[in-house]
């Protein structure tokens, strides 16, 4: 859930934004109905929280309303929310409750919480370690309450070398999952920077975890590995080493041609590769770029998702 990209001033961003709009393919309501419900079994949408944190950070939208958002003005009825935005409500049942109210009152399934800034899973002290696991029980609980499936969680560590944080990272993950265990609560793992997005790093960590409950959560775009020397992983390759153990599919997007097209991302490939593997669950639109706004940019996942999904089942 890092931002790429810089700011631009505003009259560049209408223009290009103006640009796009009126180059993506039109979507018929009837379509837009479909984003979650479609005819064709091979994925469903959903989406993540994390493509309107602009409009949540500033207070133009509210985090009760955010599942009614996503039906309303998206067509979308399954998503995945941020503990950034409700850090304080983990244990505010009646908060939980609201939540789920407002979501089930308009059709919406509650799936994940992706969980950030609460330790290290991985910490090379022990005790730090032990903290950073409890620290996640709350969401196990919240996520239990609101009727999701699974926590997404990070696989952080500042060990010497990437074996010895695999080790680390896989006891961490592997005590945490023993207590979600015990609320039917999955604990899934994102690529998410450092080894995390080094994918046969993330699922040999998944193996030495060994607990059922412990999965991955694909993000077709975080792969950067090394920061200061610009070192990224194969997002194709990644993302095929991970699709064996995924409990969900994050379809990260940050700008888009004049065909409605991902420029980062080669959607159909990424999709061949999710569905190939039999994955039939959801996959959340997670837009997190900087040219078009945060509803347009959305829509326009959303799209192209959908027309992957029509040309895969044709």
């Amino acid at each position: 859930m890092t931002e790429y990209g810089a700011n631009m001033d505003r009259r560049s961003f209408l223009i290009q934004g103006a640009r796009l709009a009126a180059s993506v393919p039109f979507v018929t309501s009837a379509c837009v109905h479909s984003a979650s419900r479609g005819t064709t079994s091979l994925f469903r949408l959903s989406l993540a929280q994390w493509s309107l944190h602009r409009a949540l950070r500033a207070k133009q939208l509210d985090n009760l309303d955010f599942a009614p958002s996503a039906k309303r003005d998206y067509g979308i009825d399954a998503v995945e929310y941020v503990n950034q935005f409700f850090m304080d409500k983990a244990r505010d049942t009646t908060y939980l409750a609201e939540i789920k109210k407002r979501a089930d009152d308009v059709g919406v399934r509650s799936l994940l919480i992706m969980c950030d800034s609460e330790g290290n899973l991985g910490d090379v002290d022990p005790a730090a370690r032990t903290t950073a696991v409890q620290n996640h029980h709350k969401w196990v609980e919240a996520a239990r309450h609101l009727g999701c499936h699974s926590i997404r969680v990070n696989a952080y560590s500042q060990a010497g070398g990437a074996d010895e944080q695999m080790k680390l990272c896989a006891d961490g993950l592997h005590r945490l999952a023993e207590f979600a265990d015990q609320h039917d609560i999955n604990v899934i793992v994102e690529n998410h920077g450092g080894n995390s997005s080094n994918g046969a790093w993330l699922v040999n960590t998944i193996r030495m975890g060994d607990h059922r409950r412990l999965g991955t959560l694909p993000d077709f775009g975080n792969f950067l590995v090394n920061a200061q020397t610009n070192e990224w992983y194969d997002r194709y390759r990644g993302v095929e080493e991970m699709m064996p153990f995924a409990k969900g599919v994050s379809a990260k997007s940050i700008d888009f041609d004049g065909a409605g097209n991902e420029t980062q991302t080669d959607f159909r490939r990424m999709m061949r590769i999710v569905v190939d593997h039999g994955y039939r669950g959801y996959v959340g639109i997670e837009y997190e770029g900087n040219v078009l706004s945060e509803p347009a940019g959305i829509r326009a996942t959303r799209d192209l998702l959908l027309r992957v999904r029509e040309e895969l089942t044709a």
